[in-house]
């Protein structure tokens, strides 16, 4: 399915920052063991004894954003591919014998990763071995499944984008913010580059991404590393390496942007409009993550809730909005976003919204930032961290989601204590940075206007509806 990013970054930023390895900061220990095998694949184990039950994950270090020009949505394409026929196994039949077992399976695609996952037993984690193991080298895919399986991508398009106005808002707002870099390319794809999408394409992209040198297997929950390891060298230890995958992942770079971008997006399916913001920003770095850890206690901090500097100036205050908030997903391979939104009362015109969101933006650049409210959200990433380690699939995520990102083991396992050492003035440096206008798009979601309001519409209005 694809993996679609909205204003629920924020829970994803959060939870994203509470991945733990090694020793948290709460003094308990996770197990967890990461080895490589001979074909370049990369191999962790996150041991949780519990229950027994074991999430097996195959990561590829392949995206929507690595896709070549002229084929958006090929990455998500073969995602759905990938459950057809192999030489060894009928289309269908690796869901359907996961089923059987009393298990559940699915996948996702996002800008920088590619992913599948099985929960299942634990006694049955061979057999899933076995079967992921096989569509890994075996797919076989012929022209009816390439016809059919693009009708569903299409389909999917059609109720998840182009029949709602957010969603195309945002792709929007994405395309204007980057210019070059493929972040701007929905992961769904452009519908008219995914109508010509073919069998050749799928063939390609299996061919050139799905090696092992380009995967990563997470095995988490009631599994010993001895155990994993021995299956991991019995199941995807023969597939051979492709020695023609790039060594980086090189992306074409994005200029340095020198003036606000603005997107007026109107829809006649609009009920509630917002002016939503989003800056460039700084992913997380290996080896360089405390820029990014001061992000996600300013997002936190100005816009995490009912708490929050934005939502307390502008809903509770001022009663100038029914929501407001800000939002910030730390891991990704490149340069990433920050964002804020306000939703105004009924009545409220959008351009009076935005002073208010300006208004408040600086009243917290000026002001700084609150002690009390900062310790409070040290504590929230504190029980957020116990949480996390309760699912053993959503550990696996992070750790997938981290590792395909850039980020190594090491990393992980320092993140959550940089969080809890972020300080004021961090925080603040990092707000001033990234809170520039001149690196942000600005963009208006709001109801198509009638017929009346639309003849008085000046050609000069209308032109800076998209504009930069």
């Amino acid at each position: 399915m694809l993996n679609r990013l909205a204003t629920g970054a924020l829970a994803l930023a959060l939870t994203t920052s509470c991945l733990v390895t090694g020793v948290s900061a709460q003094g308990a220990s996770d197990q967890v063991t990461d080895f490589t095998l001979d074909n370049g694949m990369q191999v962790v184990v996150v041991e949780d004894h519990r229950a027994p039950v074991v999430v097996h994950m195959v990561w590829y270090r392949a995206g929507a954003a690595d896709e070549e020009p002229g084929v958006s949505g090929i990455a998500h394409f073969l995602e759905h591919l990938m459950f057809k026929a192999t030489d060894n196994m009928a289309s269908g039949e690796l869901s359907a014998t996961v089923a059987a077992n009393g298990g559940t399976d699915n996948a996702f695609t996002s800008q920088d990763q590619t992913a599948y996952h099985q929960r299942v037993a634990a006694d049955r984690l061979e057999l899933t071995m076995q079967m992921e193991s096989d569509r890994m080298q075996n797919l076989a895919l012929t022209e009816e499944d390439i016809a059919t399986e693009r009708d569903v991508i299409l389909e999917e398009r059609s109720q998840r984008t182009d029949s709602e106005p957010g969603a195309l808002f945002s792709e929007q707002m994405r395309a204007a913010q980057y210019l070059n870099h493929p972040y701007g390319l929905p992961v769904i794809g452009w519908r008219h580059e995914m109508e010509q999408l073919g069998l050749a394409e799928a063939n390609a992209w299996y061919d050139r991404y799905y090696a092992p040198n380009n995967a990563i297997l997470i095995v988490a929950g009631d599994v010993e590393p001895d155990e994993v390891k021995a299956l991991a060298q019995t199941y995807y230890g023969g597939i051979p390496a492709n020695p023609d995958l790039p060594s980086e992942r090189i992306r074409p770079a994005e200029p340095p942007q020198i003036a606000e971008r603005r997107v007026v997006f109107r829809d006649a399916r609009v009920a509630q409009p917002y002016v939503n913001r989003t800056y460039l920003a700084p992913e997380r770095d290996p080896g360089q993550q405390h820029e990014a850890a001061a992000l996600v206690m300013l997002a936190q901090l100005l816009g995490g809730g009912t708490t929050s500097y934005l939502y307390e100036h502008l809903v509770l205050d001022q009663q100038a909005a029914v929501y407001a908030a800000a939002y910030y997903s730390p891991t990704s391979l490149d340069d990433t976003t920050f964002g804020v939104y306000i939703v105004p009362r009924p009545g409220t015109d959008l351009d009076t919204a935005e002073a208010d969101l300006d208004a408040a933006i600086a009243g917290f650049l000026e002001e700084g930032v609150d002690e009390e409210a900062l310790e409070r959200i040290r504590m929230q990433i504190r029980a957020e961290d116990i949480y996390e380690r309760d699912d053993v699939a959503a550990m696996g995520q992070m750790y997938g989601r981290a590792l395909t990102s850039g980020l190594t083991v090491e990393d992980v396992q320092q993140w959550p204590q940089i969080l809890q050492e972020v300080t004021p003035a961090d925080i603040m440096a990092a707000a001033h940075k990234v809170l520039n206008r001149d690196h942000a798009v600005t963009g208006w979601l709001m109801p198509d206007p009638g017929p009346e309001e639309a003849s008085a519409a000046t050609p000069e209005a209308d032109a800076e509806e998209i504009s930069q």
